[in-house]
């Protein structure tokens, strides 16, 4: 099967991408320079290089992948950390946070999603955060950014649901990657954010890899429009 990666410089995404590699998937993904696309070539697969929040890039790596032929999967794999309360974030960060998260996942839903419409099928997974869900201090660009990106997924899945298309996220918590190198800087700081998790462990990055694997190939037909929670009972549960 043929699928896209959006974002495919990450740690999570590279996991993904070698779940997808171990069984027998094709991979084009949008990755940021050329040292990505080397490790993809490498690897047998292809890249596109660009940015996920510009139109052209996202309708170019597309492209690309659809001379492999039909699109199954799409992974929307991008995102940042921005923990700063409001008063202390201006108009030009909280945009850069928006566009970064909630832009380039449309262009991806607008894109791709045209795409496989055309198949009559079709599955894409795209990535949130526990703040999309919960109220966390210092959260607040990040988290009009991700409860955007799960507001789209549940109306997306509604759009599509009778054409084929099953769309779905993965919401993790705080997740042991270079992007939370600063945050998990510690053991103190590492011990800190551990205890506001009610199984008191940081997820790895593994195991966010491996729920969006299995919402991309193993899932059932009929989940949609859900946002799966992979935040060790954060959101839902109290201890």
């Amino acid at each position: 099967m043929n699928h896209v990666v959006i974002g495919g410089n990450s740690d999570i995404a590279s996991e993904v991408i070698e779940r997808l590699t171990n069984a027998g998937h094709q991979i084009h993904a949008l990755v940021r320079d050329q040292e990505h696309a080397n490790r993809l070539q490498q690897q047998g697969h292809s890249a596109t290089i660009g940015d996920a929040t510009k139109e052209d890039d996202i309708k170019q790596c597309i492209d690309a992948a659809k001379q492999k032929g039909e699109i199954h999967g799409i992974l929307h794999c991008v995102g940042s950390i921005v923990i700063r309360p409001p008063h202390a974030l201006n108009q030009d960060a909280f945009e850069e946070v928006i566009t970064t998260n909630l832009t380039s996942a449309f262009l991806t839903l607008s894109i791709g999603g045209k795409a496989m419409l055309r198949q009559g099928q079709g599955r894409m997974v795209f990535t949130s955060s526990v703040a999309g869900s919960l109220g966390l201090v210092n959260h607040e660009a990040i988290a009009a950014a991700k409860g955007g990106i799960e507001a789209m997924v549940r109306s997306a899945a509604a759009t599509y649901a009778r054409r084929g298309l099953r769309i779905n996220a993965v919401a993790p918590g705080l997740t042991d990657t270079k992007m939370a190198s600063k945050i998990l800087a510690s053991d103190a700081m590492r011990e800190a954010a551990s205890q506001k998790i009610p199984t008191q462990r940081i997820n790895q990055k593994q195991e966010a890899a491996s729920a969006m694997f299995w919402l991309l190939t193993d899932a059932p037909d009929n989940l949609t429009g859900q946002v799966l929670h992979l935040d060790g009972g954060m959101a839902n549960v109290l201890v």
